[in-house]
């Protein structure tokens, strides 16, 4: 027990301490507003609102913007989804030309779902700069190959380890095994349906860390608010020693949404960022979708949460008409336990 006080703090050391504890300098932000904002509409954001996005990154100083998806059009249909879900470099190039900016672009590829051999060009025919592979536990040997194709074929590459509070501690280190044997640069916490506190957020990240670090890698953490600890749970995540950190403008995405960028820039306290034209994009862009999206904090979101279950049921309660019965959800949802 000694021992393991003598590492954490050695470990908030390192990191930082005060209100400079989130300033390091090879930390790295990343933007999923459009990419995990889209899942609450189909991926169909029109081109003004993805340029907003793409100009306020850059004007914020962001390191990285995921754009969308690489989806497989056999799989999820054009008529369906919006462009946004399968991310051709023609409609990329026509929001972001040819992103001569030091904001670099990413995609995400899910396992099982992306033709990633045909779809995903190589690095010297894109403009996409990191291809983050997203995965479920048992989905890994697919994954693997994913990132070998796209570290082939020139991309930085990092893999989001989904749905981790639903996976047993032993398969989760034989996981981390495997991947920390791979490219990938980096390879991500992901708080799917936002269940998890601090105390398994420190844990977890260092579970992470002592699988990545010895392999040269990051590790990063992704979000999200069933419990409004979303931004918290990040705070932890640095704290501890993740490097590679996702926020979107607003908080923006999937059900209760992610952890605010507009929260996060204040607490990284480096200059390179600045708040200001996030909070214009904002105002004129995100904020008119509220109605419409209706993602964020709210009592469905926080049940499933509770449950550690998918979001799924709660985005479905929110989307019906008239009398939205919360203890009949709640009632609902137990009994499925």
């Amino acid at each position: 027990m000694a021992n393991q006080q003598k590492q954490n703090t050695d470990t908030r050391k390192h990191a930082g301490s005060g209100r400079w504890v989130g300033f390091r300098p090879e930390i790295r932000v990343v933007d999923c507003t459009v990419r995990d904002g889209g899942l609450m509409n189909a991926h169909a954001f029109d081109d003004g609102v993805v340029e907003a996005v793409y100009h306020a990154c850059v004007d914020g100083g962001i390191d990285c913007m995921e754009i969308g998806y690489k989806s497989s059009k056999r799989i999820f249909s054009t008529d369906e989804y919006g462009k946004w879900k399968f991310c051709t470099e023609d409609d990329i190039r026509r929001v972001v030309g040819d992103n001569d900016t030091p904001l670099r672009i990413s995609v995400m590829a899910d396992a099982e779902r992306t033709d990633y051999h045909e779809d995903i060009l190589p690095r010297d025919q894109s403009v996409i700069d990191m291809i983050r592979v997203a995965t479920y536990i048992h989905q890994i040997p697919t994954a693997v190959d994913m990132v070998q194709d796209a570290h082939d074929k020139g991309y930085e590459t990092t893999v989001n380890l989904m749905a981790i509070s639903t996976v047993q501690e032993r398969e989760l280190d034989e996981a981390l095994e495997v991947l920390g044997q791979t490219a990938a640069g980096a390879i991500y916490l992901v708080d799917s349906f936002g269940a998890l506190y601090s105390e398994q957020i420190d844990y977890l990240t260092r579970k992470y860390l002592s699988y990545a670090t010895p392999t040269g890698k990051e590790v990063g953490i992704h979000t999200h608010n069933n419990q409004q600890l979303a931004y918290a749970n990040t705070i932890e995540a640095i704290v501890v020693g993740a490097n590679m950190l996702d926020a979107s403008f607003a908080g923006l995405g999937r059900g209760a949404g992610n952890c605010a960028m507009e929260l996060l820039l204040g607490f990284l306290h480096n200059p390179k960022f600045r708040l200001r034209p996030i909070l214009k994009c904002i105002r004129d862009y995100i904020e008119p979708l509220r109605e419409e999206l209706r993602w964020g904090f709210d009592l469905p979101y926080m049940i499933t949460g509770q449950l550690n279950q998918h979001p799924r049921p709660a985005i479905q309660f929110n989307a019906q008409t008239g009398d939205r019965n919360i203890v009949d959800f709640f009632d609902a949802m137990i009994e499925e336990e």
